[in-house]
């Protein structure tokens, strides 16, 4: 039997984080989720992760950081950002950076799932690419 695919959460809001993992395993993922970008770059979940959802703004390191330090580090994930406080300037240098997807929160379930979709279409892509 094929092992799930993980799509990890990083966001400092429990409702969210909660909200995302429901939707993410009844996509049939397997689902991680950390409070802050540290601890999540500090687990042995990295490797695994096939997608990556993170907050914009977080407490420490934030989503434009914890997405720059995998690039940076050789490890880079498939990555959704999403945030309350949604402004042009930061959509365009998350999607310069190459983030599949800026969503604003609340954002809309099937708008996240099309992202998601999207994110490990491209993780896929580059994989076959290596």
């Amino acid at each position: 039997m094929a092992e799930k695919l993980v799509i990890t959460i990083v966001d400092d809001d429990q409702s969210v984080r909660d909200g995302i993992t429901d939707l993410v395993k009844a996509m049939g993922f397997d689902a991680e989720t950390f409070e802050r970008a540290e601890d999540f770059l500090n687990s042995a979940r990295v490797e695994a992760t096939s997608c990556l959802i993170t907050d914009m703004r977080m407490p420490g390191m934030s989503g434009f950081d914890l997405h720059d330090h995998l690039v940076a580090s050789g490890k880079p994930i498939p990555t959704i950002m999403i945030t309350a406080f949604p402004q042009d300037a930061d959509r365009g240098r998350a999607l310069q950076a190459g983030i599949v997807c800026y969503l604003a929160k609340p954002c809309e379930e099937g708008e996240l799932v099309a992202c998601i979709n999207s994110a490990l279409d491209s993780g896929a892509a580059g994989r076959r690419g290596s």
